[in-house]
């Protein structure tokens, strides 16, 4: 797994928690070692499985080799790799320094947001490329390391992984989602005052979104949309696909639509229910 993104957008706290579910993982790596991690793998007869490496733009002039070295890992046929960046806003990093009382390592003259420009223009071209785009702005470091938790623990397993992700529009759209799907259309219990103050995985509010015929209609088109794409997804060699599912403040409808998603394919798939919105106001 190679691991880059932004200084200050996680990428010590992935690399913890990939650590602590049996990878081999390396901080700072120059990206021209890339390649010879891939022969440790081959050459470890199956003793060295999972390797995580951090390489980003602290490698100076060296991090421009990195895509030669993933050109040379991909040309070793026993040896998987994919690749996450970790990103968060500009106002979430800054005040990730100010708080650690940390330099930004391409800060020359000692202003963070200069250094962040400069690390987004130099990240650019590798960001394109990555398989996997983790945006950590309004993740704790604990939320984050249960995320890489569920998202990596089993990575050997033969299923694909599945994450159905309920969201705000109004809190912005999720983008790492491979496909998202508007439930804005349908009733709101926001408008029920006795409901308001619950979320989707409340009894009430559940029954409530799930009992309108056009909800019906939808959860059954849907359900069979799914049902059809998994399949192709998982023949195409995808290992993991995230299902984003939105109203307008991720707290209903979004809620109950993921919990009845979640519910019809966790019995045949590997998956996971995130609410990522449901306890804002």
């Amino acid at each position: 797994m190679i691991i880059t993104g932004l200084s200050g957008a996680g990428k010590s706290v992935m690399m913890q928690a990939l650590e602590d579910i049996g990878f081999f993982c390396v901080d700072n790596l120059p990206p021209a070692l890339i390649p010879k991690f891939g022969d440790l793998i081959v050459q470890s007869a199956g003793k060295v499985t999972k390797v995580g490496l951090v390489c980003d733009a602290r490698g100076g002039d060296f991090f421009s080799q990195v895509f030669d070295a993933l050109r040379e890992l991909e040309q070793k046929s026993n040896v998987n790799y994919q690749t996450v960046f970790l990103e968060a806003d500009d106002s979430t990093i800054i005040r990730r320094y100010k708080e650690t009382r940390r330099r930004h390592p391409l800060a020359k003259d000692g202003r963070v947001v200069d250094g962040i420009a400069e690390e987004r223009r130099i990240l650019d071209e590798i960001r394109g490329k990555a398989d996997l785009i983790i945006n950590t702005t309004n993740l704790k470091a604990s939320a984050l390391r249960q995320q890489i938790l569920d998202r990596f623990a089993q990575i050997d397993h033969q299923q694909m992984k599945v994450d159905i992700m309920s969201f705000g529009f109004k809190h912005g759209v999720p983008i790492e989602a491979d496909m998202i799907f508007d439930v804005r259309f349908l009733p709101n219990p926001h408008y029920v005052d006795h409901l308001r103050p619950m979320t989707g995985k409340d009894q009430d509010v559940y029954d409530y979104v799930m009992k309108w015929p056009i909800t019906n209609a939808f959860a059954n088109k849907l359900t069979d949309m799914i049902d059809f794409l998994l399949p192709q997804y998982r023949k195409e060699g995808k290992a993991q696909l995230v299902i984003g599912i939105g109203c307008t403040g991720g707290k209903h409808r979004s809620v109950a639509l993921a919990e009845y998603l979640h519910e019809h394919i966790k019995d045949r798939e590997w998956t996971t229910v995130v609410h990522r919105d449901s306890e804002k106001s």
